[in-house]
């Protein structure tokens, strides 16, 4: 079953959400991801369109997919066909793009899937960069919900994907190192916001384990809303030692619980502030 509408049909779905999860490798952002996808695919029909956007390319694995093409690879081929190619012809690569970005487009009956890839060709590209980055974002319209697994900054988004979110989420583990990243990652986004657009950015902390109020003045350092906290849990190491998707995590995990609620949390008209884990007692009295 396919949810995407052909381009005669296409419409603009109102009430569209746009999120990129942001953080350093290894903080947990790509599961963040599968979690949340996990949580809306189970409890709201929306139409998701996920988005890969870290070199890595770990979220195929997340989710049980597996790609053969990226978006990557499309700008490679129109690199290479650009370079000999007449006035007409590019005209007529220009018009072929959607259905070339349909070819790397996953669908599944839950959710689509789309994945960046790897950049190969060296140099500046910028007018190939905006042709994609304007196809993605007119694919993206037909979705109620779109999340990106992004690198840790958003310059690479902003460049290739969108130009906007509306919440950007800096996912941390808990240390000190991760919070001052994870500082960084809230100053460059904020230094780009005249060309990256959002609405609202908070911070996600990642395998909690109690120890958190040794680290909450470093936690109010950062200057971020705390949107949540997901605790350290064995299912996810246990799911990610067999490589198993994480869509298949049990509902009773303590991890998609958390994810859970975040989402939630997020998505309520009015959010009551920083959610607090039960099993971190003396996070913000």
């Amino acid at each position: 079953m396919s949810f995407l509408p052909t381009k005669l049909t296409r419409r603009l779905f109102p009430g569209h959400k746009r999120s990129a999860v942001c953080g350093k490798g290894g903080s947990g952002k790509t599961a963040l991801v599968g979690l949340l996808a996990k949580y809306i695919l189970g409890h709201e029909k929306k139409r998701l369109l996920l988005i890969d956007a870290d070199p890595t390319m770990n979220l195929s694995m997340v989710l049980g997919v597996k790609p053969e093409k990226t978006v990557n690879d499309i700008r490679e081929r129109i690199i290479r066909e650009a370079r000999s190619a007449g006035r007409s012809e590019k005209e007529n690569l220009a018009r072929s793009l959607d259905y070339m970005l349909f070819e790397a487009l996953i669908e599944t009956d839950r959710f689509s899937f789309l994945v960046m890839g790897r950049p190969e060709s060296l140099g500046c590209y910028c007018p190939v960069n905006d042709f994609l980055r304007s196809g993605i974002e007119t694919l993206a319209e037909n979705y109620d919900i779109v999340i990106i697994d992004g690198e840790a900054g958003v310059e690479q988004i902003s460049r290739q994907v969108m130009k906007s979110v509306d919440i950007p989420i800096i996912v941390s583990d808990i240390s000190n190192r991760g919070l001052q990243t994870a500082t960084l990652i809230k100053d460059v986004i904020q230094s780009h916001h005249k060309i990256f657009k959002y609405t609202r950015m908070g911070l996600v902390l990642n395998r909690v384990r109690g120890q958190e109020k040794e680290l909450e003045q470093y936690i109010l350092k950062t200057g971020l809303e705390v949107f949540g906290f997901i605790p350290e849990d064995p299912d996810v190491t246990r799911f990610d030692l067999y490589a198993r998707p994480l869509l298949e995590l049990p509902e009773d995990s303590p991890a998609y619980q958390a994810v859970s609620r975040i989402w939630v949390e997020l998505n309520a008209e009015h959010f009551p502030g920083p959610m607090r884990l039960p099993s971190a007692p003396g996070l913000f009295p």
